[in-house]
């Protein structure tokens, strides 16, 4: 049992995230956002992803498939469409090939409405209130 969480913990530390969240706060509906996620290879040996996904066809991790050498950084740019409005919250799995659990990385925030849709709403809205 200890020899299992060691090994867990160590598959778990050999990759070091600078963060895993990103919050873009409010963002132009139809603009893609993006970020870029930095880490580096604490471990004693070379690593390589084995594959880096996003829970929906909205956001897009971008990364280089090649080995990365001990003590060397790395990026994974991910960037959502913002092609919906509203408040969101998105995840992308990274999985590194010597690794038994993904790395999971975030990036949240607010598409807002553009002006001609919201004016819209707004007229809509007024049209549906009853007069007191």
């Amino acid at each position: 049992m200890a020899v299992f969480a060691t090994s867990f913990s160590f598959a778990q530390t050999d990759i070091k995230f600078k963060e895993q969240t990103h919050k873009f706060g409010k963002i132009k509906k139809g603009v893609p956002a993006s970020y870029t996620f930095t880490y580096t290879n604490t471990s004693a040996k070379p690593v390589v992803i084995e594959f880096a996904q996003a829970d929906c066809g909205c956001t897009e991790p971008v990364y280089n498939k090649a080995p990365l050498p001990k003590g060397q950084s790395a990026t994974i740019k991910v960037t959502y469409n913002a092609a919906m409005s509203g408040i969101f919250k998105k995840s992308v799995n990274v999985k590194f090939a010597h690794s038994t659990q993904p790395y999971i990385l975030t990036v949240e925030g607010e598409v807002l409405m553009d002006k001609e849709t919201q004016a819209k709403l707004d007229a809509a809205n007024k049209k549906a209130k009853p007069k007191a």
